[in-house]
C-alpha cells in the first residue's frame, strides 16, 4: 500500500486570511511585536491552532525586526509644508492605507542638515518598516541614502535623473498638455507657462507637456518663469510675465496655488479673466473652487497618491514585488479659462 503523500505546511498568508487581518499583522502577532489589537492577536493564535501553522526560523527572525511604523519622509525647507493642502491630502491617503495593515505613520521632514542627518541615520539603521520620500530635488541626498537604505523605500514622483525601481506618480507631462491643449482650442497663440521648480521632476514634467503642445500648434513656447509651487511665487512670476509680455493672451500654471496668485496679480493689473487673460492651473485643490473667478485646472488624484505609495510600501513589507504606477490626470473645465 502506497504510503501517503506527506502534508503541505500551511503558509503565513494562510494564517492572516483565516485571522482577517493582513500577512505583516499576522506577522507581528506572531512574533509578540508592538501595535497589534488584542482582537487580532487572538484571531490569528486562532487561525495558528486551527490550521497547525509552524513558523519559518528565517522568516520569523527577520519578521522580529518589524517596527510597525512607516515613514513619510519629504525634503523641505519649510515645517509648515505639512500644512500645504497638497501634502494633507497625500497624508490622509497614506494614513488609511497604513491604518489598514496596522501600520503607524512616521512624519519626517529633511528640511536642515540636522534633519537630513537622522532621516538618513533612519533609513540606514531600519528604524522603520520602510519610508515613502517625497519632493525630492536634483541632488538632493536622500536619493542616495535610499539605495543604501537598510529597509523598503518607495519614491512619491520620480527623482530628477534617475527612475528608481518602485515609485508612484502621476501624469505629469501629459496633465500640462492637456491644460495647454485647452487654451490652445480658445484660440489663443500667446500662452505662457509659470512653471514649478526646475530642480524638481514635476516641475520639469509639466513644463515638458507645456512645450510639447506649444510645438505641436506650430507655436514658439514662452520661456519658463518659474514659481515655487506657492501663491505668492505664482504672483510675482505673473507680474514678470506682464512686464515682459504684456500681450499675453493665456497662462499655463503648473498648480494651483500659483494660479491662485496668478489671479490675483491680473485682478490688480486691471485685467478681466478670462476675456483679457484665461488661467489653468494644476492639482484641483479645494482653492481652485474658490478662486475667483472658479479655476479650470488639472485635476491629478493626491490622495490616491498617498494611498497607492503606502499600498505599495506595505507589499514590499510583506515580501512582494509591485511594480512603479502612473496615476492618471484628467481637465477640470470652469470659468478662468
Amino acid at each position: 500500500m502506497a504510503e501517503d503523500a506527506p502534508r503541505r505546511r500551511p503558509t503565513l498568508d494562510e494564517v492572516a486570511e483565516r485571522a482577517g487581518v493582513s500577512r505583516s499583522v499576522a506577522s507581528r502577532a506572531l512574533n509578540n511585536a508592538p501595535h497589534v489589537s488584542r482582537a487580532k492577536r487572538e484571531a490569528v493564535e486562532r487561525a495558528v491552532r486551527q490550521l497547525g501553522y509552524v513558523p519559518n526560523p528565517t522568516a520569523r527572525a527577520l519578521a522580529t525586526r518589524q517596527t510597525g511604523a512607516a515613514a513619510l519622509v519629504v525634503s523641505g525647507e519649510d515645517p509648515s509644508i505639512f500644512a500645504d493642502p497638497f501634502f494633507a491630502q497625500v497624508i490622509v491617503g497614506a494614513s488609511a492605507a497604513l491604518e489598514e495593515a496596522d501600520l503607524h505613520l512616521m512624519l519626517c521632514l529633511a528640511a536642515s542638515d540636522r534633519g537630513r542627518k537622522r532621516v538618513a541615520e533612519l533609513l540606514r539603521s531600519g528604524g522603520a518598516d520602510g519610508a515613502m520620500l517625497m519632493a525630492l530635488r536634483e541632488d538632493d541626498p536622500l536619493t542616495r541614502v535610499a539605495e543604501e537604505a537598510q529597509m523598503p523605500v518607495v519614491f512619491g514622483g520620480r527623482p530628477v535623473g534617475t527612475t528608481p525601481r518602485w515609485y508612484v506618480d502621476v501624469d505629469n507631462v501629459g496633465g500640462a498638455r492637456k491644460a495647454t491643449e485647452h487654451l490652445l482650442s480658445r484660440g489663443l497663440t500667446r500662452v505662457a507657462v509659470i512653471c514649478g521648480r526646475l530642480d524638481t521632476e514635476a516641475g520639469r514634467a509639466r513644463y515638458r507637456g507645456y512645450r510639447d503642445a506649444m510645438l505641436a500648434a506650430g507655436l514658439d513656447p514662452f520661456p519658463p518663469r518659474e514659481g515655487d509651487f506657492t501663491e505668492p511665487s505664482g504672483a510675482a512670476a505673473m507680474a514678470a510675465l506682464l512686464a515682459n509680455h504684456p500681450d499675453v493672451e493665456g497662462v499655463f500654471a503648473a498648480g494651483d496655488n500659483m494660479a491662485v496668485g496668478a489671479l490675483r496679480t491680473l485682478r490688480r493689473a486691471g485685467r478681466q479673466v478670462p476675456a483679457d487673460v484665461a488661467v489653468v492651473g494644476f492639482d484641483d485643490l479645494a482653492v481652485a473652487r474658490i478662486a475667483d473667478p472658479p479655476l479650470t485646472t488639472v485635476h491629478q488624484p493626491i490622495e490616491a497618491l498617498g494611498r497607492e505609495m503606502a499600498r505599495m510600501l506595505v507589499a514590499l513589507v510583506n515580501g512582494q514585488d509591485p511594480t512603479a504606477l502612473i496615476l492618471p490626470t484628467r481637465l477640470v473645465v470652469r470659468s478662468s479659462a
